[in-house]
């Protein structure tokens, strides 16, 4: 018999970390630093529209939504709306599933 199967496979929600991981307390997010001058404005259109559709991701994850058959567009705005967010427009909506989707 391997080894590899002698050995106990983690909990789902065990970390598998051979240190562990310290965490800074308070947590302070990074400065922001100013976007590349000189690029057409519609790159910075996209750029943004990434980042908060991104972060729309993250905070749906964080309240359970898994798959992107779940997140509706009420559902992504609801979700905004409870962090803080200006509504998502029906593109970032569709940027946010699209995200959800691809990394499984």
């Amino acid at each position: 018999m391997p080894a590899a199967a002698l050995k106990p496979k983690p909990l789902p929600t065990q970390s598998t970390a051979k240190h562990p991981v310290l965490f800074d307390s308070p947590y302070e997010p990074e400065v922001k630093r100013p976007l590349p001058a000189g690029r057409p404005r519609q790159w910075y259109v996209t750029h943004n529209r990434r980042l908060k559709a991104m972060r729309l991701a993250i905070a749906l994850l964080d309240s359970g939504v898994y798959l992107p058959d779940q997140a509706r567009n009420e559902t992504i705005r609801g979700t905004a709306e409870r962090i803080g967010m200006r509504p998502p427009s029906d593109t970032t909506c569709h940027m946010v599933r699209a995200l959800m989707r691809y990394s499984r």
